[in-house]
């Protein structure tokens, strides 16, 4: 989906690509070393987690490099992928010279550096979700990739977005199935409570680069509790409440929630954002938290309020029990009707409809291949869903939250500029510091 907003886009671009010194390829270049329909040379950063449900995906292409931090996470991928070249650092990866893509499965903190890094050197991207854990970082990865769009084909793993209901439901808003569009709201009811950072506990086993994974991020002791699995193929909800780490909720499941909004819009950035939720914690992320977000006008429907609730926070209900066993999901207010939906099914309730009246969601099956989209496009054949256009300026929106929760203020922003006006304070949080050695072009 394109932007809709094309005026400021264009002046984002010319302004941030001149601040930032970021690669624009000429006009007519192509970034790939292979012809459309050639297999791709595609390199994974990140073999272990998430990152195994990519490598069927990938199995019909080249896999020429694989990259990850835990050396045993790498040898169960070499057992698939035999003779791909093997790199503990992803810098030392993309320096590798038949590269075409990439697929990044690293940890949240390092998202938005191996993007650039790769975008920078004409290689095409898959990065899983969230793209960014800064406001900076989501505006420096969207302007890399406006600069060279016609070029590279960029995915975010939000593949939630290929099931035909978030389809469904941006084609009922857009057809005014509930009238004219009042505001929206969405949520998720995952509670991940942390004290703080673990404190130092033994030494890093032999086969784990602990350094590397700690990346640009503010170093921290090792501690196992770190990299022990909450569940079978993840062990990002050990490390992605802390704030040197990830974004929480909000970069989580929140990409996957808010997509089905975003969709659905047509949104732009926020020109003023609000939120609460727990006592700020220097360490962590807020299990609980609401946001709102004032989200201008488009060429289809006036400027809308735009929220955001996880943690237990929960929008009102139109009726009682309408947004009852819906752990993540939207609800979207028209002047006639409400819309309610998760992922897979969604439910309409008119206006006039009472507490106790029964509403049966109708389920939506079937979908598109997300990642089969970007290996497509990456060929030179249609485009992507979730490019880091669209992608870029959801997570934009997301991360604002946060700098008004943690600011405790009401900030007012400018999508242009990507500058807090009211607040010194918040624009301090719009970027973080990195460690030596470590940057985000490069």
């Amino acid at each position: 989906m394109k932007s809709t907003h094309d005026p400021s886009r264009r002046t984002f671009l010319k302004q941030s690509a001149a601040g930032a010194g970021l690669l624009i390829l000429p006009s007519g270049v192509v970034s790939g070393k292979n012809s459309p329909g050639n297999k791709l040379n595609i390199a994974l950063i990140g073999t272990g987690g998430r990152a195994t449900r990519h490598f069927e995906a990938v199995s019909g292409e080249n896999v020429v490099a694989l990259c990850d931090v835990d050396e045993n996470h790498m040898a169960k991928a070499a057992k698939q992928f035999a003779g791909a070249k093997h790199y503990v650092d992803w810098r030392r990866c993309l320096e590798q010279k038949d590269l075409d893509a990439i697929v990044c499965s690293t940890t949240d903190h390092t998202h938005a550096h191996v993007a650039n890094w790769a975008m920078a050197r004409g290689i095409h991207v898959y990065c899983e979700k969230p793209l960014a854990n800064t406001v900076g970082e989501a505006r420096a990865v969207r302007s890399t990739y406006l600069g060279n769009e016609a070029n590279l084909a960029t995915q975010v793993g939000t593949q939630l977005h290929a099931n035909n209901n978030f389809a469904k439901v941006r084609e009922l808003i857009r057809e005014g199935a509930i009238g004219e569009l009042k505001g929206v709201s969405a949520w998720g009811n995952r509670q991940l409570p942390k004290p703080g950072y673990f404190q130092a506990k033994g030494t890093p086993p032999k086969h784990l680069h602990y350094d590397l994974w700690i990346g640009p991020s503010a170093f921290h002791p090792y501690h196992p509790g770190y990299f022990e699995h909450d569940r079978p193929g993840s062990n990002c909800l050990n490390w992605n409440m802390f704030w040197d780490f990830g974004s929480g909720q909000v970069g989580d499941m929140g990409s996957h929630t808010m997509d089905l909004v975003w969709n659905a819009i047509d949104a732009a950035p926020p020109t003023s954002i609000s939120a609460e939720g727990d006592p700020f914690n220097p360490d962590v992320t807020p299990v609980k938290l609401t946001s709102h977000f004032e989200i201008p006008a488009n060429d289809w429907r006036k400027a809308i309020k735009l929220s955001w609730y996880q943690g237990g926070a929960m929008p009102d209900e139109p009726v009682k029990n309408a947004l009852r066993g819906i752990g993540h999901g939207a609800l979207f207010e028209g002047t006639d009707a409400w819309l309610v939906s998760d992922f897979g099914s969604h439910v309409i309730i008119p206006k006039s409809a009472k507490d106790g009246d029964r509403f049966s969601r109708t389920g939506v099956k079937g979908g598109y291949n997300h990642q089969a989209e970007w290996i497509t496009a990456c060929k030179g054949e249609g485009k992507t869903s979730c490019h880091f256009d669209y992608a870029g300026q959801m997570i934009e929106t997301m991360l604002l939250g946060l700098v008004a929760y943690r600011t405790g203020e009401t900030i007012k922003y400018d999508a242009a500029t990507g500058k807090i006006t009211n607040s010194e304070k918040a624009n301090s949080l719009i970027n973080r510091s990195y460690r030596e050695g470590w940057s985000l072009m490069g």
